[in-house]
């Protein structure tokens, strides 16, 4: 048998090691453990739970944030992706004595249809930080708020204002429906094995009732504002693959509710008439507010212009 070198020897022994302290972690499922106590607690904390609360846990992993939300919840309703850290979190949790107050659900969070529930608590795994939040906005019953672990420029995405550097269109689209803040920053030493990049938690409320306005059609006017989103609004709508798809949507528009379209309709000269009939046609998306979004597109829906 052959010997080992003393490079594959170390590479050996520092599995073994891994090994006996736990399931070895996968980065590509965003595996992340999060190790420190202090922050673990200070997370729950922040979800201010009441002794009926259900807590939908995403990503719990092997339940260092678990099994301090059973200490105040009624139930942990957690969702998650790998079977051998799903494995570990159940025998862990056995140990205390608080396995029926737990339900574990194995798979995929984007395509498990979600139970119940009052808070949601989550170490997201990054990859799927932008569709995870909009499945949580679209969930019925709503949810009382959620805490949530991000990577740092994408938390501050989340709560960005208009004229901040990294205000954005995922900025507009969340605030429409939850009011979002940053609540605490986590260093990425606080986690097993440690992520390339700082993390941070922010605190999400659904508003209720939502407002009634269509998510996918606000999405594709922000879509346009935010292509170039220091330029004037006005030559954002100028591009011709934007004026070919208003055209389009408003003679489909027109044809569906029996309405003729004018024998000289000119779509550029509507669209820019109907930016300049609200001052909106010189100002830019890095500068507007969610009212003045909400403006511009009840302004075109009004002319019979729709972005969906």
């Amino acid at each position: 048998m052959p010997k080992l070198t003393s490079k594959q020897a170390k590479k050996a022994d520092s599995a073994s090691d891994a090994r006996s302290l736990g399931p070895i972690f996968n980065k590509d499922l965003g595996q992340h453990i999060l190790k420190n106590p202090l922050v673990a607690q200070g997370i729950v904390d922040k979800a201010n739970l009441v002794s009926s609360d259900t807590v939908l846990e995403i990503g719990p992993g092997t339940g260092n944030l678990t099994v301090k939300i059973l200490q105040q919840a009624k139930k942990v309703v957690a969702v998650e992706m790998d079977p051998r850290l799903a494995a570990e979190l159940q025998k862990r949790v056995q140990a205390n004595g608080d396995q029926r107050r737990l339900h574990i659900m194995i798979g995929d969070f984007m395509k498990t249809e979600l139970p119940y529930f009052d808070v949601c608590i989550s170490n997201t795994p990054y990859q799927i930080s932008s569709p995870l939040v909009f499945k949580l906005l679209e969930q019925r019953p709503m949810f009382r708020c959620a805490i949530l672990m991000f990577q740092r420029e994408f938390a501050l995405r989340l709560v960005a204002r208009p004229g901040d550097e990294l205000y954005c269109r995922l900025s507009v689209n969340v605030q429409l429906f939850a009011k979002v803040d940053h609540v605490m920053k986590v260093g990425k030493n606080n986690f097993r094995p440690p992520p390339q990049v700082e993390s941070s938690v922010v605190r999400l409320e659904p508003k209720n009732p939502p407002p009634p306005v269509d998510a996918k059609e606000f999405d594709g006017l922000l879509r346009i504002c935010f292509v170039r989103k220091h330029k004037i609004l006005a030559a954002n709508f100028k591009q011709t693959t934007v004026l070919n798809m208003l055209e389009q949507n408003y003679k489909t528009y027109c044809s569906a509710h029996e309405m003729m379209v004018e024998d000289n309709f000119d779509i550029k000269a509507k669209v820019i008439g109907i930016l300049e009939s609200i001052g909106m046609a010189d100002v830019r998306a890095a500068k507007c507010d969610l009212d003045d979004f909400l403006k511009i597109l009840l302004a075109f829906n009004n002319a019979n212009i729709h972005f969906s």
